[in-house]
């Protein structure tokens, strides 16, 4: 995306025209066609949209914990590290490549893979019950994090390190012994936080981190998380449905729908002016806290059945301001012109005209299903 960075440098991940699709009896079932998308360094990227619209998708690819029947047919992922020290850098897969080089994830070894993965990027799913080991406490599940890519630690320095990353997430260290039943709903997330940073990794990945606890749980536990982000610097790729909680923390908010990109902004421009309907849908979804009383216009109808996507937009069946053209053809990613910060922003829809991003073409021919490619 071009024409959404000031400074190359900046670029932590690169993600280009990533295809994802499911093997099915019918068929190759796309669950993200043509996605593309930047992470900058210390940026919160936000993914929004309803269920099935590619998000958890894309954030597998990125990690590589897809399995069959989900495959990886195109594109490219590459990874700019930072030069790290010590054992880190001994241990990347990026070890040897000189400076502004990135790493295509997809091109890994399993050697490579198993030492980016924590490294580099870690994982916070969206329900830490089911992320931890039930039998095993939260100390060893950290200290195994620990002595498998950090083999030079001693057993003391482990253990000191299992407690700092405790106190990073704001939890007591005497609380490592405890199993994860013995822990509340959002102790369990905190732990499953202090596990994703015990090797400082760049990025980190939050599947709905916060879906399943109450709105005070989840408001201490992102204040925490920005405060970390503050003090160590890693990147976050923010992944919920509430496009309303990406307005508070996130930088740049990407809006997918059917396994595609269709906006991207700052979320300040977003909040502003959402200029895809579908994206204005989701804004007007949620009631106001404050101010006059409104009606809540909402999305009409549901997401479409990835196995029969409609021809051209796959919105238009729901759009109130579709037309023919919206039916016939596919919408790219444009910079919309006669928009006040256009450059900042992009869009994919027929309402307004403008000029293609400059990425450079896709490594394989897309296979995109519906409308044109």
């Amino acid at each position: 995306m071009a024409n959404l960075i000031q400074n190359p440098q900046d670029i932590l991940l690169d993600v280009q025209h990533l295809n994802v699709v499911y093997e099915s009896a019918g068929g190759e079932v796309y669950a993200a066609n043509d996605v593309s998308v930047t992470l900058h360094r210390s940026e919160i990227l936000g993914l929004a949209g309803e269920s099935g619209s590619g998000k958890s998708t894309l954030a597998y690819a990125i990690t590589r914990l897809l399995r069959p029947p989900a495959r990886i047919t195109g594109g490219r992922l590459l990874y700019y590290p930072r030069a790290r020290v010590g054992e880190a850098e001994m241990t990347s897969p990026a070890r040897g490549r000189s400076a502004g080089e990135g790493v295509d994830i997809l091109q890994l070894s399993p050697k490579e893979l198993r030492a980016f993965r924590w490294n580099e990027l870690a994982i916070v799913f969206q329900s830490a019950m089911n992320a931890l080991n039930p039998v095993i406490s939260i100390e060893k599940q950290i200290v195994d994090v620990l002595r498998v890519h950090r083999p030079t630690m001693t057993k003391e320095q482990r253990h000191e390190r299992a407690e700092e990353l405790f106190r990073l997430v704001g939890i007591a260290p005497e609380r490592l012994k405890s199993y994860p039943h013995e822990l509340s709903g959002g102790m369990r997330q905190r732990a499953v936080i202090a596990i994703a940073l015990a090797l400082t990794p760049e990025i980190i990945i939050m599947d709905e981190p916060t879906t399943a606890l109450d709105v005070v749980v989840q408001r201490d536990i992102l204040s925490e998380l920005m405060r970390l982000r503050k003090e160590l610097g890693f990147a976050v790729i923010f992944i919920t449905h509430d496009l309303s909680l990406l307005l508070e923390i996130a930088d740049e908010v990407a809006i997918m729908y059917a396994g595609r990109m269709v906006e991207r902004a700052s979320r300040k421009a977003l909040y502003r002016r959402p200029l895809h309907p579908y994206t204005d849908g989701l804004l007007h979804s949620f009631p106001t806290l404050d101010g006059p009383l409104t009606r809540m216009s909402g999305i009409p109808g549901t997401p479409p059945d990835l196995r029969a996507v409609p021809n051209g937009c796959v919105f238009n069946p729901r759009c109130s301001r579709a037309h023919e053209r919206c039916i016939q053809q596919r919408p790219q990613l444009i910079n919309p012109v006669g928009v006040a910060d256009a450059r900042e922003r992009l869009v994919a829809c027929h309402l307004y005209p403008g000029e293609q991003f400059g990425l450079a073409a896709p490594n394989v021919a897309l296979g995109g299903q519906g409308g044109e490619a």
